[in-house]
């Protein structure tokens, strides 16, 4: 057998009896415009999608814009003006809708907050169809909106509803206008709610547990903490950074609900149940006031970044405290 000899390329400048002086790496300069080049396809895309729309919006709400009317003429802050006026159409209608949605906010929030928490501790243990138990949580969340919405229309209906049928067979009150009359609209609409959202929250506490030492559990143990201290002591200071994304983006999307309120309960009884997005999608895509719809979206807008401005205060100052 022939043996094949490959000689060893060697270093240029090596000394005899001493390692080889290390290769050098051709580096290319530096050039002040490469960050950008990568950066440029997505600020293009938010340029486009995003700030055009928001500016493009923004110049409506200076306008009486109607869309069946080719002149649009410039009002200033007159849309703006009219909403804060109590003796104007548009003033008492915006602002119920806007008590309509922290109504719901108020009421969902604490749902959405806490039994997604529960169910993903529940999630984080160790037994047999672990993952079954998961799909079954989350499965509700990948559904549509317009499918929820018929869906619970009908088993809310107070005539032939199965919610009220399986209340009576447990001999409670079968009469109840889930639809139709409040409080009870409320707690219809918040119910299906936590029912369909729960599993997303769920998931991202689940992904924030399973990122928590387990040696901070067994320390607790071993100094004699009981499972509610190791919740408070432990669970709670290792969930912060996912608690505060989750009360975020909860209460952003609670501060939007439309879907529920449109398909279920169409704004009844009264309007009470109708919120600002529903208000602000009827001026604008059925009394095609744009410019007034616009102004309300920019109110909105500004309400909710006032309460996320807050909310991450108060998070911060209670872990500067800690």
């Amino acid at each position: 057998m022939a043996l094949r000899l490959t000689a060893r390329p060697t270093t240029a400048g090596a000394r005899p009896g001493r390692g080889a002086a290390p290769a050098r790496v051709a580096t290319r300069p530096y050039r002040w415009w490469t960050p950008y080049v990568f950066m440029g396809p997505y600020l293009a895309l938010f340029a486009v999608f995003v700030l055009a729309p928001i500016g493009y919006g923004l110049w409506i709400s200076l306008h009486a814009w109607d869309i069946n009317v080719p002149a649009k003429p410039f009002v200033g802050l007159g849309n703006y003006r009219e909403l804060f006026d109590s003796g104007s159409v548009e003033g008492p209608r915006f602002w119920t809708a806007m008590r309509a949605t922290g109504i719901f906010t108020a009421l969902s929030l604490p749902f959405l907050l806490v039994v997604p928490l529960f169910v993903a501790m529940l999630m984080n243990g160790r037994f047999r169809g672990r993952n079954l138990y998961r799909a079954v949580y989350f499965a509700p969340y990948v559904l549509g909106v317009a499918v929820v919405g018929l869906l619970w229309r009908f088993l809310l209906d107070g005539n032939i509803g199965m919610v009220n049928h399986y209340l009576g067979v447990l001999g409670l009150p079968d009469d109840i206008q889930w639809t139709t009359d409040t409080p009870a609209a409320w707690w219809g609409l918040v119910g299906v709610t936590v029912w369909w959202t729960l599993g997303f929250n769920a998931v991202i506490y689940l992904a924030g547990l399973q990122d928590i030492p387990a040696e901070l559990y067994e320390a607790a143990r071993v100094d004699g903490a009981g499972a509610w201290h190791r919740f408070l002591h432990v669970t709670l200071p290792g969930l912060r950074p996912v608690l505060l994304f989750v009360v975020n983006a909860t209460l952003l999307a609670s501060a939007n609900m439309f879907g529920q309120s449109y398909l279920i309960t169409t704004g009844a009884p009264a309007d009470e149940t109708k919120t600002a997005i529903f208000l602000i999608a009827e001026t604008g895509l059925r009394r095609f006031e744009m410019g007034t719809a616009s102004a309300m979206s920019f109110v909105l807008a500004l309400a909710l970044m006032a309460a996320s401005a807050v909310l991450f205060r108060i998070f911060r100052e209670r872990q500067e405290d800690r």
